[in-house]
């Protein structure tokens, strides 16, 4: 693998698992803030609401700022909202830092992207995405499990630190890969963008894509206390759990890919729907009938983590693009 994209493949790892890292520790943030598991998983929420406001805003705005100075400076506000967040012991600061850890991964995550079509060569951008892309799912698989046992073993401010340590690391990996000559493209006409919404299949993906990942989202902040009640699970078997569902995302997204290029879109839409409709009604079951061995949640988890990304591809393939969005016109 190419440094620079090695680089920009760490970048987008230490982003997404800041993000989904804090699943893992929920418990423990809770009862050492003095607040409810519900108020603690909305630092999870605001980082996820953030990102969502703010990329696509960034990916505008920014579009002619030097794409090396803006993932240099969003990891400089990255590893300080992480530091910072280490040692607080107020909730609210924490709610604040993480608002902060969100934006900087927002305003980094076009410029990612677009950096590694800008590095790729004519005939390797699809797989370029594709590493930066693999760091999100990655982050489930790995990152999360690490953090939540590093959380488990050291405390859940162990795992702030870390993840600051972990940008100051890709924030090196950056500087001394990415050439400077990353410049910015042209601006995106947002016009064209919004006007995309209206057509229908276009809408009904994306409308699809959020209550899919929205639902299976809600699973993710809320398993470590799902599988501390439903299976007693230690820290271990809780790292073990996500590192589980994370892998079986990756596989899912692969598979879905695959699906959707021998069946199509709407018979991979219905296999992916039908299985996390049936996992998750698996695991609302598990719920009623707890307590049961965490042997009996594993499967059901992998089934529900496979099923959580598998529709991903089939939803984007049955979406036309929308003109001005092409990375070719745009990016390079």
């Amino acid at each position: 693998m190419p440094k620079g994209l090695a680089a920009l493949f760490a970048a987008s790892f230490v982003f997404y698992t800041d993000d989904y890292v804090i699943a893992g520790v929920l418990p423990e943030i809770a009862r050492d803030l003095g607040v409810s598991q519900a108020v603690a998983a909305q630092l999870i929420s605001v980082f996820a609401v953030t990102v969502a406001l703010v990329a696509p805003v960034a990916a505008v705005v920014l579009a002619r700022t030097p794409r090396r100075l803006l993932l240099v400076a969003s990891l400089c506000a990255f590893v300080a909202a992480n530091a910072a967040a280490a040692g607080t012991s107020s909730f609210t600061v924490l709610l604040i830092l993480r608002v902060v850890a969100a934006a900087a991964a927002a305003v980094a995550t076009p410029a990612l992207f677009a950096t590694a079509v800008q590095l790729a060569p004519a005939a390797k951008v699809g797989r370029y995405v594709a590493i930066v892309a693999l760091g999100v799912t990655g982050s489930i698989a790995l990152g999360v499990p690490i953090g939540t046992w590093i959380g488990g073993v050291f405390g859940w401010r162990a795992v702030f630190a870390t993840m600051a340590v972990c940008g100051l690391l890709a924030l090196a990996g950056l500087l001394i890969t990415v050439p400077r000559g990353t410049f910015g493209g042209p601006v995106l006409d947002w016009r064209a963008q919004v006007r995309s919404l209206g057509r229908r299949p276009g809408t009904f993906g994306l409308l699809a894509n959020m209550s899919l990942m929205t639902g299976s989202m809600m699973m993710l902040t809320y398993l470590a206390p799902f599988l501390t009640d439903v299976a007693a699970a230690a820290v271990d078997a809780r790292a073990l759990s996500f590192g589980l569902a994370g892998i079986a995302g990756a596989l899912g997204m692969w598979g879905g890919g695959v699906m959707t290029d021998r069946r199509g879109p709407d018979r991979t839409l219905l296999i992916g729907v039908s299985a996390i409709a049936g996992s998750m009604a698996g695991l609302w079951l598990l719920w009623v009938v707890r307590p049961v061995p965490l042997a009996a949640v594993l499967p059901v988890l992998a089934v529900w983590g496979a099923a959580a990304f598998w529709n991903s591809p089939a939803i984007q393939a049955s979406s036309p693009p929308c003109p001005a969005a092409s990375p070719h016109r745009h990016w390079r």
